[in-house]
């Protein structure tokens, strides 16, 4: 239970420290995926839609832009979602990593104890 708390801790810290960066992100893939929209004649929904499927890699092929400039700005927009999702995995593998530490070393200081009362 200590690393669950400890990791729920260390992760949201984490992703409050990141959130300027999420929202530039977020906001950047909007716009992008409003540009390829207007160029391609899609209505604001479909393209938010259409960015949002692209920057998670999903890509399920109901939508394709079809001119050079649009096909461009895709690109970005699924790179720019896998960094993004890169950074949310590194924040959980650090609040990981952070709270195993943490409760590894409380088991070896109760294992200590444990040994020299001798129980």
């Amino acid at each position: 239970m200590d690393f669950s708390i400890i990791f729920i801790k260390i992760f949201f810290l984490g992703l409050a420290m990141a959130m300027p960066l999420f929202i530039l992100f977020v906001g950047t893939i909007c716009l992008l995926g409003l540009w390829i929209g207007r160029h391609e004649k899609w209505s604001r929904y479909d393209s938010i839609y259409y960015a949002f499927i692209t920057a998670t890699t999903v890509g399920y092929g109901d939508m394709r832009p079809v001119t050079k400039l649009s096909k461009f700005l895709a690109v970005q927009i699924a790179f720019m979602g896998l960094v993004f999702t890169g950074i949310y995995v590194s924040i959980a593998v650090n609040a990981a990593s952070v709270a195993f530490n943490e409760t590894q070393d409380v088991v070896s200081i109760k294992a200590e104890i444990h040994q020299v009362l001798g129980n």
